[in-house]
């Protein structure tokens, strides 16, 4: 999963890039507000970022299903962007860093030969 940004704000296991969550929810908002979508489609629109979550690797296979699923559905309004709010991937985080450590000890053999 992408680093921590500047502008990121971590609750427990999920990220949030809140000047792009700001930027979505608020478009949808204010495309209801205008009375350029009815509130249903908006509805769905505001999930998808919570609809894409659903196929996190963490999650059983069954609900990654679904989410495949849900996530074809949603292809249409945007689907493929990057979540505005998504799941750290831990495994992933620590996967990287232990590359990073392999990686500073080889510079470290090499700088010490």
């Amino acid at each position: 999963m992408d680093e921590v940004d500047t502008y990121d704000v971590c609750l427990g296991p999920v990220i949030i890039d809140v000047p792009r969550s700001l930027g979505y929810f608020g478009g949808v908002t204010l495309a209801v507000a205008f009375g350029l979508v009815d509130p249903p489609l908006a509805v769905f629109v505001a999930a998808v970022p919570f609809l894409v979550m659903l196929r996190h690797r963490s999650l059983p296979m069954p609900v990654r299903f679904v989410g495949e699923v849900l996530e074809g559905a949603a292809k249409p309004v945007g689907g493929d962007d990057d979540g505005y709010v998504k799941l750290q991937d831990e495994r992933r985080e620590r996967e990287r860093a232990r590359a990073t450590a392999e990686r500073v000890c080889r510079a470290d053999a090499i700088d010490h030969a």
